[in-house]
C-alpha cells in the first residue's frame, strides 16, 4: 500500500468501531499488552510523562513538548485526535511523524492487528511505541485516550504521572459521577512514581491522594499563582493559563527530582513558540480579523463553562456560534453557558457519531428562535454565519473537535 491506501485502511479501523457503537479504542490493557510484546516492548525503550484528565491534557502535552524541544532534547510528542493530518498525532522534533515509517508499519505487522482486533487508538499508540523506539527519543509526552486505568498508554512506567482535572465526559465508558470519573484517571498513578494533579474539587483530590497512599506515590496539588505573565502564548485565555502553571509544575520535578536542565530562556520560547514547535492548533485559536473568528475545540460542560468566561474578556457587537455535537454529550447542560442572545448555527459533524440535526432541534430551547438555524453541514453553518456578520461581530466555532476539524480544512488550511 502507498501512504494514502495505508491512511485510509488506518482511518476505516476507526470508522467500523463507530458504526458499531463502540468507542474507536477498546478499554483494556489485553491486546495492547499483546501487541506491545509481539513488537518487543517499545515503550520500554524511552523515558516518558504520562498526562490523564477531562480537558486541558493535550494543551499541557504541547507545551511541554515544546519547552523540551528548546532545550534541545530529542522529544516524543504522542496525542489525539488530529485535526487535520492523521499524523499530527505523532510528534519527534517539531516533525510529523515520517510517512514511510507509516507504511513499514502497517505493511508489517497487518496481519497481527487484523487477527487480534487491534483496536484504532491501540494501533496508534504501538506505532508512537515504535516511532519513539526507531527515533531514539529521550523522553515522549504521553497522552491518554479517555480515561487512565484501561487506557492503551497505561502499561508505560514514567518519570511522573499528571492528571489535568476530572469533569464529566464519557460518562457512559467512565461513570456517571465525578467520583468514578477520577477513580478512572488515578489508574495512571503508578507504584513510587510522582503524580501532579491539577485544579479539582476538594472531595477529588481526596481520591487522588488515598491511591497515591495506597502506591506509595509521591503527590503534589497544583496550587494557583498570582502572576505567571511573564510566560506569554499565542492562544492566552483562562483555560491555558491554567494549563500553563501545570507545565511549570512539571518543569520543577523534571529539574529538582529527576535532574534534568531546563533553563528559564527554554520555558519562555517553549511556550510563545508552541505554535510553530507542535503545530498547536484548536484552542481559542484566532482564525481572522474583521469579524473576528475563534475556534475552540471545548467539547463538555467543563470546557464550555470556561469558553463562556473567555467570551466576556472579549469585545464584539453581536455573537455568531457555529456549533455542532457527537451523541454522547449533555447539549442541554452545555447550551446554558451560552447567550440567549446569541445568533446560533446549529450543523451537524460529517462522521457516524454526529448528534443529527433532528436530534438538536428536539434538544434545542433557545428564547429567542428567531436567532437559530440549523443546518446539515458545517460548512453551510458557517458560510450563512460569515453572510450575516459584520465587521465588529464575533464569530465562535466549537462543540466538538470533529466540527472544528471540518473548518480549518475547508476554509483556513486549504493551502
Amino acid at each position: 500500500m502507498n501512504y494514502t491506501e495505508t491512511i485510509k485502511w488506518i482511518l476505516d479501523r476507526f470508522y467500523s468501531f463507530q458504526k458499531k457503537e463502540k468507542n474507536y479504542y477498546q478499554t483494556g490493557l489485553e491486546r495492547i499488552n499483546y501487541f506491545c510484546s509481539y513488537l518487543g516492548h517499545p515503550q520500554n525503550a524511552f523515558k516518558s510523562i504520562h498526562i490523564a484528565g477531562t480537558n486541558g491534557k493535550g494543551s499541557t502535552a504541547h507545551m511541554l513538548y515544546s519547552i523540551l524541544q528548546e532545550e534541545k532534547y530529542n522529544i516524543g510528542l504522542f496525542t489525539s485526535p488530529h485535526l487535520i493530518n492523521f499524523r499530527e498525532r505523532i510528534f519527534c522534533n517539531g516533525k510529523l511523524i515520517d510517512k514511510n515509517f507509516i507504511i513499514e508499519f502497517i505493511n508489517q505487522n497487518k496481519k497481527i492487528i487484523e487477527q487480534k482486533n487491534i483496536s484504532f487508538f491501540e494501533l496508534n499508540t504501538c506505532l508512537a511505541f515504535e516511532y519513539f523506539k526507531n527515533q531514539k527519543v529521550f523522553m515522549a509526552i504521553i497522552e491518554t485516550g479517555l480515561g487512565g486505568r484501561l487506557d492503551s498508554t497505561n502499561i508505560i512506567i514514567p518519570e511522573i504521572s499528571v492528571i489535568t482535572n476530572v469533569s464529566k465526559d464519557h460518562t457512559k465508558i467512565l461513570g456517571n459521577s465525578l467520583s468514578q470519573i477520577a477513580l478512572e484517571k488515578a489508574g495512571i498513578i503508578k507504584n513510587n512514581i510522582s503524580v501532579i494533579i491539577g485544579f479539582c474539587k476538594n472531595y477529588i483530590k481526596h481520591i487522588f491522594l488515598q491511591e497515591a497512599l495506597k502506591k506509595n506515590a509521591p503527590i503534589y496539588f497544583v496550587k494557583k499563582q498570582k502572576d505567571i505573565s511573564m510566560y506569554s502564548i499565542p492562544c492566552e485565555s483562562i483555560y491555558q493559563n491554567y494549563n500553563k502553571q501545570l507545565v511549570l509544575k512539571i518543569v520543577e520535578l523534571l529539574i529538582n527530582k529527576k535532574n534534568i536542565i531546563i533553563s528559564n530562556q527554554s520555558i519562555k520560547n517553549g511556550f510563545i513558540k508552541i505554535n510553530k514547535n507542535t503545530n498547536f492548533q484548536g484552542r481559542w485559536q484566532i482564525l481572522q480579523l474583521n469579524p473576528k473568528i475563534i475556534c475552540d475545540i471545548a467539547h463538555n460542560e467543563e470546557g464550555i463553562k470556561i469558553i463562556n468566561q473567555q467570551l466576556k474578556k472579549e469585545f464584539y457587537n453581536k455573537l455568531h456560534l457555529v456549533l455542532g455535537f457527537v451523541k454522547d454529550k449533555n447539549v442541554k447542560k452545555i447550551l446554558q453557558y451560552f447567550p440567549s442572545d446569541a445568533f446560533y448555527y446549529f450543523c451537524q459533524p460529517n462522521i457516524d457519531r454526529k448528534l443529527s440535526i433532528q436530534n438538536l432541534q428536539d434538544l434545542v430551547k433557545i428564547k429567542n428562535n428567531q436567532y437559530v438555524q440549523f443546518f446539515y453541514s458545517v460548512k453551510d453553518a458557517f458560510i450563512n454565519a460569515k453572510y450575516k456578520s459584520n465587521k465588529e461581530d464575533l464569530i465562535l466555532i466549537s462543540g466538538s473537535t470533529f466540527t472544528v476539524s471540518e473548518i480549518l480544512l475547508n476554509f483556513f488550511m486549504s493551502k
